[in-house]
């Protein structure tokens, strides 16, 4: 199978000395300036998600007994309960 990659130009404000050392890199390596900055933020993309991995909620299960008065169904009286003092 065959993939087709897009290219899109793109004008990019780097730090002059960011710029010239990853200029003397590419030259180092015989590489292009264009390749290196994709390798760098592939690994850049890559790295961060694999850090941030899945998320996992653990929830906090208590039990307890059902308040008189109170249902699920009956939102206002769940409401009121929940702001009483008592």
């Amino acid at each position: 199978m065959h993939t087709t990659e897009i290219h899109m130009k793109t004008t990019l404000n780097l730090d002059d000395r960011i710029l010239r050392a990853a200029k003397v890199r590419a030259a180092e390596t015989g590489d292009t300036l264009t390749h290196l900055i994709e390798s760098a933020l592939r690994s850049h993309l890559a790295s961060a998600s694999a850090v941030s991995g899945d998320f996992r909620l653990q929830l906090l299960v208590r039990s307890g007994r059902p308040v008189p008065g109170v249902t699920f169904d009956d939102r206002d009286a769940l409401y009121e309960r929940m702001e009483s003092r008592d």
